[in-house]
């Protein structure tokens, strides 16, 4: 009911559904419901992912305004207007985020490219372990780096047995998000054993960075690496790292049980203070469990 924030689809747990299973190089349908339990709307198959697209004159006018400085909300509602309605737009305000993080992403200058091509070569020159990597895309315009210093490489040899990766983004004109693999050293110190920067957070180029890291440290690759709850991240470790054993940061499930379990009156009464010593106090697998019971 809210004009300012339209829904073009609602759950209602229809049960309507088709599978099909590929049997000797023909589809064999297995599963067929055909009943709904909501009317049909054709008219509106022009939200479904498949169908969305965002012309190029409208990528103009999304450039133009974001170069201006327009918020994307307002530019987003400009369009709206000028076609007369949320149902007359072929794509969603989703839709032109993506490709306006997308294109700000790859808006690297051409003499920065090459500053930063000439500081790796005196790197290199000065030290040949120094690795460093660009990634460019079909334009010849920097996606993404990968770079170790020949102190990281070493220092991976002797603590390289569990890494944690995350990507935090710096605020800068880029707005390239800065990828760092993090590890602990014995005297419980984290160390950087090499970064990135990376043009998107999504499985193709998760897996170039990944790969380029074996391809750096002679295809020695940690035991244990630590993530957040990125499917991403998930799917490329899956590919590159299949022997790995892939764990998520526990800082960032905790983080949610308060956004969880926060309006409950037993988390305030004592729940918060039983899980949380459940969790950091628990030093075996059967006093973990029993405590969790």
């Amino acid at each position: 009911m809210n004009v300012a924030k339209p829904c073009p689809t609602r759950k209602t747990d229809c049960k309507a559904v088709i599978n099909a299973l590929k049997v000797q190089g023909k589809m064999r349908l297995t599963t067929i419901h055909n009943t709904h339990n909501h009317g049909l709307s054709p008219q509106k198959s022009q939200f479904f992912r498949c169908n969305r697209e965002v012309s190029e004159a409208i990528k103009r006018i999304l450039d133009t305004n974001n170069l201006a400085g327009i918020r994307m909300n307002k530019s987003f509602r400009s369009l709206v207007v000028g076609a007369g309605g949320f149902q007359n737009l072929p794509f969603l305000e989703k839709d032109c985020r993506n490709y306006i993080g997308k294109a700000r992403h790859l808006r690297i200058g051409v003499g920065d490219a090459g500053a930063l091509q000439d500081y790796f070569s005196r790197m290199q020159y000065k030290n040949p372990r120094f690795f460093a990597l660009m990634d460019l895309d079909d334009d010849g315009r920097l996606k993404n780096v990968f770079w170790v210093d020949p102190h990281s490489r070493v220092t991976y040899q002797d603590f390289g047995d569990m890494v944690t990766f995350d990507t935090t983004y710096l605020t800068n004109i880029y707005g390239m998000p800065f990828a760092p693999f993090v590890g602990v050293n014995h005297y419980g110190q984290s160390i950087l054993f090499r970064a990135g920067l990376i043009s998107s957070e999504d499985t193709e180029t998760f897996t170039w960075l990944f790969q380029t890291w074996l391809e750096c440290m002679d295809g020695i690759a940690s035991p244990a690496i630590i993530t957040d709850q990125d499917r991403a991240m998930k799917n490329a470790i899956s590919i590159v790292f299949p022997k790995g054993r892939h764990r998520f940061c526990l800082w960032h499930i905790l983080k949610k049980v308060s956004e969880k379990l926060g309006s409950h009156r037993v988390y305030k009464s004592g729940l918060k203070t039983q899980l949380m010593k459940c969790v950091y106090d628990s030093q075996t697998i059967e006093e973990f469990e029993k405590s969790w019971e």
